[in-house]
């Protein structure tokens, strides 16, 4: 129910996490960063995050008070939620909805990437319990990653969103802050939003899809022209994670606008019918693993002095993989590859095996191929332990603290492992930086992360090459074995049509 006092108080709530379906390892309660009232403010308060972005626009506003009540974020991307997991999450999520009291207005920081082992679509299921809790007359705003999957369940229990408009993605805080403002015109009942959704039976990956450099910058800027016109209230893509495989995994095009549904509809046509035709550009090109090797190897001795990336997004952590990816490893040490070599890892066994030995001494033992047992065998090493730490840091990218776990340093011949006890974003170059190695230093270095910020990598590397390598998170999308996204979807089947059609969500109550 809408509070009856001229101050208004407005809801802050965040669950943002992203699953792989095919990363076996399962995400925990204990993989997620927990943050309840004042402790919430505070965390957000030094990041760069949607909830700051929000929070600083109703810091502007004097009658505004903020109620912070849940936030839940993953530590990395990881496997699907055990359904105990999930219920925890969400009984404490809805528990301090409800113990906010009577509240005006709500905004929620989603991501639209998770999935459960009882919930294809948790974000969903938040809303629509939470909508129950707070009543259904007061304003909420939800925003999303464009990576998530926009599901009807969500729109039916919000009035409006936002959602990323880069990749890399690097407009949180302004995503934030176009929720917020939203949700105060909302409030002063400025506007009637009314949105449409399109489904595009796509699944698209690749560096098409960089917003800066690549054509779903096009789409993207459309968007942003119509959320910026006059009764433009919203708009965007959403590209879904193609690893999360639920049934209403797919790319989307959603307009929202104020009280005007066929500019809604017909905009978000107009994006869609746009997208289908480029999808098969905005695939990966992918180098197979052994022919990477040899043109690595091959620059090495052209450009002795450059570093050359080879980039393994098959085992992206921040896409939900499992980290303990070997395969290029592997392939290096087969074909002899004579530069210096620096990777990371996740092997806790062998991080344990460091630590009992100590700095300075040699072990004997493998790497890697202990969690996603399906793809991966343990690789046995001889190597010195160079490095033992406790795997707290703090990231290059927005100065959180990351936790890798027990972490060692290993330096086995030519080739430097960063050996992990738990996965952390690879993203940027914070595990590497704090424990004492410089990519600049190396003649090739492994990047677990399909797309890093330019300056990370891509603006001083030799060349990126990017590996088809096996992984949960791999590019190659056909070959990843989705069972419940609904079908025909390209690029999994050879021939399927596009019958554009716009559905339309609408929250005008009185």
């Amino acid at each position: 129910m809408i509070h009856a006092t001229s101050a208004k108080r407005i809801l802050l709530a965040e669950c943002i996490h992203e699953i792989s379906s095919f990363n076996p390892v399962p995400t925990r309660y204990e993989d997620f960063f927990v943050n309840t009232g004042e402790r919430m403010l505070a965390y957000h308060r030094n990041h760069g995050s949607e909830i700051a972005g929000a929070m600083q626009v109703f810091g502007y506003v004097p009658d505004v008070t903020i109620i912070p009540t849940f936030s839940a974020r993953g530590i990395t991307s990881g496997g699907t939620i055990p359904a105990a997991d999930f219920n925890r999450l969400a009984d404490e999520f809805l528990r301090e909805v409800r113990q906010a009291g009577p509240v005006d207005a709500a905004y929620f920081a989603l991501h639209g990437a998770m999935a459960a082992g009882n919930e294809d679509d948790p974000e969903g299921y938040l809303l629509a319990e939470a909508r129950k809790i707070l009543g259904e007359q007061i304003p909420i705003v939800a925003s999303f990653d464009l990576h998530g999957i926009l599901t009807d369940r969500m729109l039916q229990h919000i009035d409006a969103s936002t959602v990323y408009h880069t990749y890399p993605h690097v407009d949180f805080f302004q995503t934030g802050e176009r929720a917020a403002h939203l949700l105060l015109r909302l409030l002063a009942g400025e506007i009637r939003p009314v949105t449409a959704k399109v489904e595009i039976p796509a699944l698209v990956r690749g560096d098409e899809l960089i917003t800066s450099t690549g054509i779903f910058g096009r789409f993207i800027g459309q968007a942003q022209e119509i959320e910026q016109s006059p009764g433009g209230l919203s708009a965007g893509m959403f590209i879904g994670n193609p690893f999360t495989d639920v049934p209403e995994l797919r790319c989307y095009s959603v307009v929202t606008t104020d009280d005007d549904p066929a500019r809604a509809e017909r905009e978000a046509l107009r994006l869609a019918e746009a997208f289908w035709p480029e999808r098969h550009r905005m695939q990966a090109r992918l180098t197979p693993l052994a022919e990477s090797v040899r043109q690595a190897a091959e620059l090495l001795r052209a450009e002795p002095k450059g570093t050359v990336a080879l980039v393994d997004a098959a085992d992206a952590t921040s896409s939900g993989a499992s980290g303990d990816g070997n395969a290029i490893l592997r392939e290096l040490l087969a074909a002899g590859y004579a530069g210096r070599v620096l990777a990371p890892i996740v092997d806790p066994a062998a991080v344990e095996a460091a630590f009992a030995a100590g700095v300075g001494e040699t072990v004997q033992t493998t790497v890697g191929g202990t969690l996603d047992r399906r793809r991966f065998t343990p690789l046995p090493i001889s190597a010195q332990v160079r490095l033992l730490s406790d795997g707290r840091f703090r990231s290059e990218s927005f100065n959180q603290e990351w936790y890798s776990g027990r972490t060692a340093v290993l330096q086995a011949g030519n080739v430097t492992l960063l050996v992990a006890s738990r996965p952390v974003h690879l993203f940027d170059r914070s595990l590497f930086y704090a424990h004492g190695q410089d990519p600049h230093d190396f003649d090739l270095v492994v990047v677990k992360s399909p797309h890093c910020q330019k300056q990370m990598y891509a603006e001083w590397c030799l060349r990126m090459i990017n590996v088809d390598a096996p992984g949960s998170t791999s590019a190659n999308l056909p070959t990843l074995g989705h069972t419940r996204c609904r079908r025909p979807i390209f690029p999994l089947d050879g021939e399927v049509e596009f019958k554009p059609r716009a559905k339309l969500f609408s929250r005008h109550v009185s």
